[in-house]
């Protein structure tokens, strides 16, 4: 799950306590209806559903600017808009993990909310690799197993653990981690090993004189178990590798140190990495011995982000297992889009009940639409002389060429944050243009076309084209003044279809 930064959890509370200052609204009874989705395709949804009383409605698209689903986080100004709003709708894999915390804090608590994966249960699919994809490289954590040189470490600076931070000690003291422990013992295997074991085990490592640390540029504030505060500017002193039994660097640590008597003078942190990189937790170890006796120490002092429940520190430690990670370009296809919109239908109907008869007919005559499309598309797929395509790129259309019985050959998955493809990559692909004799090679909105360019400079007739699908990743807001719709943009990914496939 993607992880919320301090600054936007407090944003939330925010939110919330401003809540707390009047009554929210009976929707459909006082002002317009407020209507809040994360992309576009939901957005002209709403709005086709809408019809003539779109008028009546505010409808928000939160990814207006071209930001894809993938990197967007929400600003205050979003989070008060979902915080107000009558009707949420929002995708709901991975990329919305920010979701959760946004409406716990919501002022109107009669919101309803389509969570567009829930709707689709069991027709959601799990995200793939298939043969020649490029796995996703890059790096969302880290590994504790990770075997570290000394050319891969780099010096940090204090900013990497700037924020507000808690010991989980307390937590563990008052039974909140209990399951955890629970989960270490039954991951051990061993039966003479309890969940009484891990707790006695974290009772003693995790032990620390400090609750509460704050980080704010150079100045680390201690806050003790007793309430006292000490503060004082710390200097960087560079790392020290902490070595295993056979010799090898089993960690990091970054140490930093200060001339003020008030403040534990030599500090170091260990958060499992070693380069340049904001820190999701860490180990810390603190006094006025110096840098080697901190070193010895036989505590490990666990410290997470103030803003987290003792839920989400939970999630935290288990290793945020939710399973296999799920394709969130539902949207893509057409049927999909039409159990959703039937979806968002009930809920304006239930919202705005006056107007039931007209969201009913209108969603009907929307689907009606939907439908002849993908009869469309069957229809071009059934006579294509092909029936693969080849994309040069991230490749977010599995939904669509699944519904139509098409194979598929891709540079990257559809979430993967990779924009590099290897030599062994570029020639998989090439190799299967040249083989299956395919007179395109595609990509996706916002693409630079340099990975499809070279894979046909890598074909024996160099003479491919290059063709672009759009998955409305990155619809703007401009796009929609300029007429840009979710039927056209399907009608126009068909055309573009009938080529690839000749």
């Amino acid at each position: 799950m993607k992880k919320i930064t301090a600054l936007l959890l407090a944003l939330m509370m925010l939110v919330g306590v401003l809540a707390g200052c009047g009554k929210p609204q009976d929707a459909g009874k006082a002002g317009k209806l407020k209507v809040v989705t994360t992309i576009f395709p939901e957005y002209d949804w709403v709005r086709a559903i809408l019809g003539d009383k779109a008028e009546n409605a505010e409808v928000t698209m939160l990814l207006d600017n071209g930001v894809d689903l993938h990197s967007y986080q929400p600003t205050a100004d979003d989070i008060v808009k979902i915080s107000d709003c009558d009707l949420f709708v929002y995708v709901g894999g991975e990329s919305d993990g920010w979701v959760e915390n946004a409406l716990k804090n919501a002022a109107n608590k009669n919101i309803k909310v389509i969570n567009l994966l829930e709707v689709l249960g069991d027709s959601v699919k799990a995200e793939e690799t298939v043969e020649g994809m490029q796995e996703d490289g890059h790096d969302h954590g880290h590994s504790h197993d990770e075997q570290l040189t000394e050319n891969d470490i780099r010096d940090r600076t204090l900013s990497d653990f700037a924020g507000a931070w808690k010991s989980l000690h307390p937590y563990l003291l008052n039974g909140d981690l209990d399951k955890f422990c629970q989960h270490r013992a039954d991951e051990d295997g061993d039966s003479s090993t309890t969940k009484d074991t891990y707790w006695e085990k974290y009772k003693t490592s995790w032990q620390c004189d400090a609750e509460k640390i704050s980080i704010n540029g150079n100045t680390i504030t201690f806050t003790y178990g007793d309430g006292k505060t000490v503060s004082a500017e710390y200097t960087y002193a560079g790392y020290q590798p902490k070595l295993d039994d056979e010799g090898k660097i089993r960690s990091v640590r970054y140490q930093f140190e200060t001339t003020s008597a008030d403040a534990p003078q030599y500090v170091q942190f260990n958060d499992h990495g070693h380069e340049p990189g904001e820190a999701e937790h860490f180990h810390i170890y603190f006094g006025n011995d110096g840098f080697d006796a901190l070193m010895s120490a036989k505590t490990n002092p666990f410290f997470v982000k103030d803003a987290l429940s003792a839920e989400d520190i939970l999630d935290e430690l288990m290793g945020h297992d939710h399973g296999e990670e799920m394709d969130e370009h539902v949207w893509l296809s057409l049927k999909n889009a039409q159990v959703l919109c039937v979806t968002i239908a009930d809920a304006l109907c239930a919202i705005d009940p006056d107007n039931k008869n007209t969201y009913i007919a209108n969603a009907a005559a929307y689907r009606d639409k939907l439908a002849a499309l993908d009869a469309d598309y069957k229809a071009a797929v059934d006579g294509a002389a092909h029936k693969t395509v080849l994309f040069g790129d991230r490749f977010p259309f599995r939904y669509l060429v699944d519904d139509y019985g098409l194979r598929y050959y891709a540079a990257f998955a559809g979430c993967s944050a990779e924009t590099e493809a290897s030599f062994e990559t570029v020639s998989f692909l090439a190799k299967k243009v040249d083989d299956l004799e395919l007179p395109c090679v595609l990509t996706i909105e916002g693409a630079q076309h340099r990975i499809a360019e070279t894979i046909v400079q890598n074909t024996a007739g160099k003479n491919q084209k290059v063709l672009t699908m759009d998955s409305m990743q990155s619809t703007t807001s401009k796009d929609v003044a300029n007429g840009a719709t979710y039927l056209s943009v399907m009608e126009k990914n068909l055309s573009v279809l009938k080529e690839a496939l000749g």
